[in-house]
């Protein structure tokens, strides 16, 4: 596959890119000093809906790892965004934690359990059976469904938790309605990403650590791509895939060269 060169903008993936498990993969900081000193306009993108970037920025500077609430950028967010270019001003039902709640508010929407525009399904860790039943009985009345990623599953240190996609899939079982996710492996996640940072698709690269979401939506986004090998994909894991990625790196100490 070619390579292209000279990019000047970066976007990367968080969990298993720059963290895993709370705890910086080495290679991370140095990563994110290059690209300051380089002067090149970043990113860092994550499906996780929980958080606000304040939030996330404290978490990943527990970890040793110093980035700006300005360059994280979520799915919470890029859902936020995406209402609020659909139907300006609309209304919604939620089931998320603060990363969503406030991403909504701040876009303007009104966040209801009385007839609303959507239904907005997001991360929680605490997923509420009275809840989803009012979410199932909005999205019958008429409400649309958007989720803001479709991960069935999300990491903890005693395994795998259920997410988004699990209970999106629960909602569709009983509704016959699929959602619309907004988060990767949707390009228009990397889309609304560019558009933050005012980037081009032809000189930025994505680095991520799956090739289900990461890789996929950054081809289809027109971008470059880093497959690291420090999260969800092993190497032996890439063939099983028709697309690749330009590169592929054992982890993002490999990639602060490049910069």
């Amino acid at each position: 596959m070619s390579e292209r060169t000279s990019p000047v903008t970066w976007l990367t993936d968080m969990d298993g890119v720059l963290v895993h498990e709370g705890s910086a993969i080495p290679g991370a900081s140095a990563f994110l000093a290059r690209l300051v000193e380089r002067e090149r306009r970043f990113l860092v993108l994550t499906n996780n809906s929980i958080y606000t970037p304040r939030d996330l920025r404290a978490r990943l500077h527990a970890s040793g790892i110093d980035v700006p609430e300005e360059a994280i950028w979520t799915s919470a967010l890029a859902t936020a965004k995406f209402l609020a270019e659909q139907n300006p001003g609309g209304s919604a039902y939620v089931i998320g934690e603060a990363g969503l709640t406030t991403a909504l508010h701040e876009a303007g929407y009104t966040l209801t359990e009385t007839n609303p525009d959507y239904v907005v399904l997001g991360e929680t860790r605490t997923y509420s059976f009275s809840a989803i039943t009012r979410a199932v009985r909005l999205i019958e009345g008429g409400a649309r469904f958007i989720a803001t990623n479709p991960d069935a599953s999300g990491p903890s240190l005693e395994g795998k938790l259920p997410a988004t996609g699990a209970v999106a899939a629960m909602i569709t079982k009983i509704t016959g309605r699929e959602p619309y996710y907004v988060g990767k492996p949707n390009p228009m996640m990397f889309r609304s990403a560019l558009n933050r940072i005012d980037a081009h698709s032809e000189s930025t690269v994505m680095i991520g650590d799956r090739m289900d979401t990461d890789v996929v939506a950054g081809i289809e986004a027109g971008l470059e791509t880093i497959l690291v090998l420090t999260g969800s994909t092993a190497l032996a894991d890439v063939d099983r895939y028709p697309f690749r990625p330009h590169r592929i790196l054992d982890s993002i100490a490999d990639v602060v060269d490049l910069v």
